[in-house]
């Protein structure tokens, strides 16, 4: 009897069914007590042999259920202020009423409606553009929450890039580069490509592809990818001032106004459409390999790289400046603005100053142009990045500039 046991103890048979059973215990002690509707999904996948998969921070799929809960997330949240509201005495409560406090968070409760028409567009049209990624009901997993505060970041961009309001900015961080631009002949343009890594909604790249050069707009993070894509696609962005945003709502810090703080913003102020001389290349930019060249006989590469506010998100930025001259032709010009602001934690491998960059820089390969006067002089530009302009608090850069030459 005891052999019979021992025997069926130690059978392939009970050890193909106690594993599964023992990592389900171990996942459970771990993550926690799932639901009663999470316990039945959790036993049906086991039994299905499937498990669940993770989706990384920038994908499609992450940023897809983001936009998705973009409502939820932000009622939560109001839902939290006006509990704080609620815990007043009576006496303050009164103060708050007669202040309208309580219409305010009834405005942002609009706003939050306002917003959620574009938030939902762009999750519809992302079904549609990537129907094998996004038709699964994996990525609307049970539990797991989205980033609302990455589509926050999009929304302002939105302002940034394509909207009147949006223009005094946009005017003080792309002209220098535009101006570098534009001293190239148009007619030699056409066969010249530019590479935008960090691209986001594609306002720079598409100006550069309207001057009539040949542009790749490099983006990693689907946050922006699928918001640029609502304004590219016809079946969502049809004509000028189309879609509106309350983008400052979900922060009552540093307002002067309460209307300002609820104050619409129209986009886009043109209406952009992929051609052959824009093309996205949405992925990992350490990822990218030469093109061809554009005409017969001539080197592979790209004639100019354009990073602004790029080589500060790098983890490695030896690994990041050696790819820029590696993608590059030789004599191709690589051109920079921003600040450098590493990336926190200790995560970034170097954490460089400007002269220890630039030095960097000369031991790649590049030559920093020394003009001292023109478009291609090295200065340091004051500006802003996505900002408020009606906010009590403003947030300046003293951004670099440089315009580099591959030298070998």
């Amino acid at each position: 009897m005891l052999d019979h046991v021992v025997q069926t103890l130690s059978s392939d048979t009970l050890l193909a069914c106690l594993i599964p059973a023992l990592l389900f215990i171990f996942s459970l002690y771990f993550s926690g007590l799932p639901s009663l509707s999470g316990l039945r999904q959790n036993v049906a996948e086991i039994i299905a042999g499937r498990r669940r998969t993770t989706f990384g921070h920038f994908s499609v799929e992450r940023a897809a259920l983001s936009y998705q809960q973009y409502a939820k997330l932000s009622r939560g949240e109001l839902a939290t202020m006006q509990a704080s509201y609620g815990k007043l005495g009576r006496a303050h409560k009164r103060v708050g009423y007669d202040m309208d406090y309580p219409a305010k968070l009834n405005r942002l409760q609009e706003a939050i409606a306002l917003n959620a028409k574009v938030t939902e567009g762009i999750v519809q049209l992302g079904k549609e553009e990537f129907p094998d990624r996004l038709s699964r009901g994996d990525w609307q997993s049970a539990g797991v929450h989205g980033d609302v505060h990455r589509v926050r970041e999009s929304l302002k961009h939105f302002v940034r890039d394509w909207s009147e309001e949006g223009r005094a900015e946009r005017a003080n961080i792309f002209g220098p580069i535009l101006d570098v631009l534009q001293d190239v002949k148009p007619a030699a343009r056409q066969e010249m490509r530019v590479l935008i890594p960090g691209s986001g909604l594609g306002r720079l790249a598409w100006e550069v592809s309207q001057m009539g050069y040949v542009v790749t707009a490099n983006e990693l993070s689907f946050f922006m990818n699928l918001a640029f894509r609502f304004l590219l696609s016809e079946s969502t962005t049809e004509h000028v001032n189309q879609h509106t945003l309350q983008p400052y709502a979900s922060w009552f810090s540093h307002q002067r106004t309460v209307d300002a703080l609820f104050r619409s913003v129209q986009f886009p102020d043109t209406v952009p459409r992929r051609s052959t001389n824009l093309e996205l290349a949405e992925c990992d930019f350490l990822g990218l390999e030469r093109p061809p060249a554009l005409r017969t006989g001539g080197p592979a590469g790209y004639d100019f790289i354009v990073t602004l506010f790029f080589i500060d998100t790098s983890l490695n930025i030896v690994e990041t400046l050696e790819h820029i001259h590696g993608l590059l032709k030789p004599g191709g010009t690589w051109i920079n603005l921003g600040p450098l602001l590493w990336t926190g934690g200790g995560q970034a491998a170097l954490e460089l100053s400007l002269e220890e960059v630039l030095r960097l820089a000369g031991m790649i390969g590049f030559e920093i142009a020394s003009d001292t006067d023109g478009p291609r002089r090295r200065r340091t530009i004051e500006c802003e990045y996505t900002a408020d302009r009606e906010a009590m608090m403003r947030w300046l850069y003293q951004a670099g500039f440089w315009v580099a030459t591959r030298m070998r």
